[in-house]
């Protein structure tokens, strides 16, 4: 905290625990993004800015992780974040299952022109144990991570490897088993973010707190600095996170409609169409609790309409449609994650949102 000319304490924008822990020059950090949305050219652009860049990982095995690594560094030597999900229990879906879920999307194929898929052998993605050894192996300055705590030999490991570890909380008591677990920082995720919950430890559905309250409950709660996330998309927004006792804050949805990202335009123009279009959170589009700009699809969801199948299968059966649905432009029938801030979102460059939200924060924190 810096203290001014009345006597009032204000956090300090630059230099604080998070900060020197992450080697960034802002409190600022670009949320990472599964599903193939993260680009090296964002991450780059973030990071050479003054924040932290991340690249979301999830889908990619462990020689691919290994190059993606080998090609930031050759772009920039400013710090960066790579993040994985942590596996839980996943239920399988039978070929019965699938064969049935993919009949019942019939009308869509025929809607979209294209032809069915054949019943997949597996829709499990890489495995969870091979990312780790790439991962351990080419020693990334940050590792971030969702959906629970990886075990305690990796986390020994990265301190061994001096890599940072981030884990994300959407409740205090997800936070404190973060903390506990020895994780360099905790990002506290209210439901107003965009994307997946990350909840772990309870239903996603029954660990929905907005970050306003999560945020100084977590803050008081543990040793390891907080990074605030959900629904902060501009310089108050940040501003309000260091207020609260956090000492950053990530940014989802307002670095995901930069140009650098790798988004079909149907996706950009629907987060920028927000609040025009609502926010809802579904498992439509993965099995998974998300939120998304409501759409046909997550409509059909709620009407019972979809066939909803349990993570990962779900995921892929949405994502047969992908390619057609963008090449189409129906962002009816894609998934478009987006967070409640949307509406404060302009859609510029990366590195003109981290300058527009510094000189905003300079301002609002002098």
């Amino acid at each position: 905290m810096k203290v001014d000319d009345s006597g009032m304490q204000r956090p300090d924008m630059r230099r604080n625990r998070l900060t020197a822990l992450l080697d960034m020059q802002y409190p600022l950090i670009q949320g990472p993004y599964g599903g193939g949305l993260s680009t090296v050219e964002l991450l780059v652009s973030v990071s050479e800015a003054g924040g932290l860049g991340s690249f979301g990982a999830n889908n990619l095995d462990g020689p691919s992780i290994a190059q993606l690594v080998d090609t930031i560094r050759a772009r920039t030597r400013k710090a960066f974040a790579i993040n994985l999900w942590v596996p839980g229990p996943q239920s399988d879906t039978s070929p019965a299952e699938l064969a049935r879920a993919i009949e019942r999307m019939g009308r869509w194929y025929d809607l979209l022109g294209i032809e069915p898929p054949g019943v997949p052998s597996s829709c499990a993605g890489p495995a969870f144990e091979q990312q780790i050894e790439a991962l351990l192996e080419v020693r990334p300055p940050v590792f971030s991570f969702v959906f629970g705590v990886p075990a305690t030999h990796v986390l020994d490991k990265c301190r061994a490897h001096g890599i940072a570890t981030i884990g994300t909380a959407t409740t205090v008591a997800e936070a404190i088993i973060l903390d506990r677990a020895g994780v360099d920082a905790i990002v506290a995720s209210g439901f107003e973010a965009g994307g997946h919950r990350g909840s772990f430890l309870r239903p996603a559905e029954e660990s929905l707190i907005g970050t306003l309250a999560l945020v100084p409950q977590v803050v008081d709660s543990v040793t390891a600095p907080v990074i605030a996330a959900g629904g902060i998309a501009d310089a108050r927004g940040v501003a309000a996170a260091l207020m609260l006792g956090a000492q950053g804050a990530q940014i989802g949805t307002a670095f995901l409609a930069c140009a650098e990202a790798n988004l079909p335009q149907p996706h950009r123009q629907a987060i920028l169409s927000v609040p025009v279009k609502e926010t809802v959170l579904t498992k439509a589009f993965s099995g998974r609790l998300a939120r998304s700009v409501r759409n046909g699809l997550s409509d059909a969801c709620a009407a019972g309409d979809l066939p909803l199948l349990p993570y990962p299968a779900q995921a892929w059966l949405i994502n047969t449609m992908r390619s057609a649905a963008v090449s189409q432009d129906r962002d009816d029938l894609l998934s478009l994650s987006c967070g409640q801030a949307a509406g404060l979102v302009q859609g510029t460059s990366a590195r003109e949102l981290v300058g527009s939200i510094v000189s905003g924060l300079q301002e609002l924190l002098t």
